[in-house]
């Protein structure tokens, strides 16, 4: 069982290289934002916490997203391998990772870092704002706080891959064409 992660900050095209990847190798795709927004609009009481949180910029509880992953593993025994998208977010969400993979006698496989400038993360997110209608991503101090806890919260994260010696690093501006290419190549 293969176990890939898309990091990046928001906007870096984490989503669209994952929907390519699925495509391509036949993976299970696992979007910690889609899974979300599935409650939202179930409208059930982790939807509606996870819309406040979301609709201010902030993260959802760690415990709530390592258990919507965990069912996601769980539900899905049959496929090649899994694509994390927005998990984990943190060094400490990371740890988990590995103990729910640990108890399958599994491990992430590599680790894929899209790079991009905070200044192009808001460019594309605005841009999306106005293809998607998504609330969370027309506010410009939303996007900054965004930016921010991704900076604080997340990059730790590079660290923590690099001594496992999983991190690749590929850098997000081009076509989603090019950048596909790159990813394949680490594939």
């Amino acid at each position: 069982m293969k176990y890939f992660i898309l990091f990046g900050p928001p906007g870096a095209g984490k989503g669209t290289q994952a929907k390519l990847m699925v495509e391509k190798y036949n993976l299970h795709h696992v979007s910690t934002g889609d899974l979300l927004r599935q409650e939202i609009t179930k409208g059930t009481e982790l939807g509606k916490i996870a819309k406040a949180l979301i609709d201010n910029g902030n993260f959802v509880d760690d415990t709530i997203v390592e258990q919507m992953i965990e069912n996601e593993i769980e539900n899905n025994p049959h496929v090649k391998g899994f694509i994390f998208d927005g998990f984990p977010r943190t060094v400490a969400q990371a740890e988990v990772l590995d103990k729910m993979l640990e108890k399958r006698s599994q491990e992430v496989t590599k680790v894929l870092s899209i790079i991009i400038s905070d200044q192009m993360v808001f460019e594309r997110i605005s841009h999306r704002a106005s293809i998607e209608g998504r609330k969370d991503d027309a506010n410009a101090e939303i996007i900054q706080n965004r930016i921010e806890t991704y900076h604080k919260k997340t990059e730790p994260l590079i660290e923590f891959y690099k001594k496992e010696g999983k991190y690749n690093e590929i850098c997000g501006e081009g076509t989603i064409e090019e950048i596909f290419e790159k990813i394949s190549a680490l594939l």
